[in-house]
């Protein structure tokens, strides 16, 4: 009898497994790999598929306590998928499609890991957000001091901004995009810790030296937007604060000289037609500017023309333009996902443009989508990217309000999803955020 009621209660005890599962350092998992995954976004690729290839790793041999949940919202990336993998059926080009698939792989596997991951609070997903904004300031501090010490040799200060700053391969309005989720999290810590406004200065610096006009469109934007809705603030002092910063950026476009030039050649370049742009950064010779009229009309170019991003974005619009007008029925199929790249450049020899780049996307992601996977392709990308605003509004969460908004206006300009670092990041954060379980959620105290 003794010997029964012994088995039964060992019986009854939980497994060696469900008690290491229980443990806090196990249940954290999820945060420790998402974190990890996202600041390796801004390290070599190899890092970053690493930390993605790990985190498979440990979720698949059951280290994770895995249970299916039915969200529809990841379902959508899913879909997006499956369409650039049919596609192989009618590329133009099979190579280069199955070599962006690899490369887009995440877009369906994250998704679906998302799926069988245990629930989410929002004060699980702040962790996460946390460790990746300090991540983002150790990333920020590296590049400055890095900069300074190529100004010791260089005595230029170019080494300080935009591409410079990053690298051209990691892509300064990239980082800029990357690191403002940081800026407003620090911004929105409502008992901030001297650590914190450590924080929030080294970022907000790293995103002015980096000098992306769309991101700091973003981010006024935002900014404005969290003291007029979201902050506890009292409206005297919403004001001051507002006004500061206005004056701050103001005063950054007046008297930071780099900033000011790159301003007014845009500003001149959309308004005025054969405006003269001296691009002192490379001691070029004087070249001739296009204007946004002239991207969009010219019959020809001349091979030192000079496209500053707004003309050069409106010439990729064109060019998506006439591509759709030669393939009467491009805009249903699409010419295969990744294959856009020879209709590019064939636009490009057309009108004598960047002979010496062999690589190209349209700056844009909407259209990058239509003329890769078509229509279909569109309104699934369009789809998630207004469910997840919507989400984002209806929960009040403002961090998922920046990323939402930052990504809709970003795909404009970008096209985001042809590169691993954006594909990573995007991704992740909308299975995260979509995946937090708002309702039983208790106030998140920053």
């Amino acid at each position: 009898m003794y010997l029964i009621q012994y088995a039964i209660k060992v019986n009854d005890r939980p497994s060696y497994f469900e008690q290491y599962y229980e443990s806090n350092a196990v249940r954290l998992l999820p945060i420790y790999f998402i974190s990890g995954i996202l600041v390796s976004v801004l390290l070599p690729l190899a890092i970053n598929s690493i930390s993605i290839i790990l985190f498979l790793i440990f979720c698949f041999l059951g280290v994770l306590k895995l249970q299916f949940k039915l969200n529809k919202i990841l379902f959508l990336p899913i879909a997006l998928y499956i369409l650039m993998c049919l596609s192989l059926f009618w590329t133009s080009n099979y190579s280069a499609t199955t070599s962006g698939l690899q490369k887009e792989f995440v877009f369906f596997i994250i998704p679906l890991v998302f799926l069988f991951l245990p629930t989410f609070s929002k004060s699980s997903a702040y962790k996460v957000l946390r460790v990746y904004s300090f991540g983002t300031v150790f990333f920020a501090l590296y590049c400055i001091i890095r900069a300074s010490i190529n100004y010791a040799t260089l005595q230029t200060k170019d080494v300080f901004l935009f591409h410079n700053l990053v690298t051209v391969e990691l892509n300064a309005i990239y980082i800029a995009a990357f690191s403002s989720l940081c800026l407003f999290y620090f911004i929105i810590l409502e008992n901030k810790k001297p650590i914190d406004y450590f924080g929030l200065y080294v970022v907000a610096i790293f995103i002015i030296l980096l000098n992306s006009k769309t991101v700091f469109f973003i981010d006024l934007i935002l900014f404005a937007c969290h003291y007029m809705f979201f902050s506890k603030t009292k409206l005297g002092v919403k004001s001051v604060t507002f006004v500061f910063i206005i004056t701050f950026f103001f005063l950054s476009i007046f008297f930071i000289k780099q900033v000011q030039n790159r301003i007014i050649a845009e500003y001149e370049t959309a308004f005025v037609d054969n405006t003269i742009y001296e691009n002192t950064n490379k001691g070029q010779k004087i070249t001739k500017t296009i204007s946004l009229r002239q991207a969009w009309n010219d019959k020809i170019f001349e091979p030192n023309s000079f496209f500053p991003g707004t003309a050069y974005r409106i010439f990729q619009a064109r060019s998506f333009k006439e591509i759709i007008q030669e393939k009467k029925y491009l805009w249903i199929t699409g010419v295969g996902f990744n294959a856009s790249d020879q209709f590019i450049i064939k636009k490009h020899r057309k009108y004598n443009l960047f002979k010496e780049i062999n690589y190209h996307n349209f700056h844009n992601q909407y259209l990058q989508f239509i003329a890769e996977i078509g229509i279909f392709g569109f309104i699934i990308l369009v789809v998630m990217v207004l469910i997840n605003l919507i989400n984002a509004i209806k929960n009040k969460d403002f961090l998922h309000i920046v990323f939402a908004f930052t990504m809709i206006v970003l795909f404009l300009t970008e096209s985001v999803l042809c590169r691993q670092r954006g594909i990573v990041f995007f991704i992740v954060l909308y299975c995260l955020f979509n995946s937090v379980n708002y309702k039983s959620t208790i106030k998140h105290k920053q």
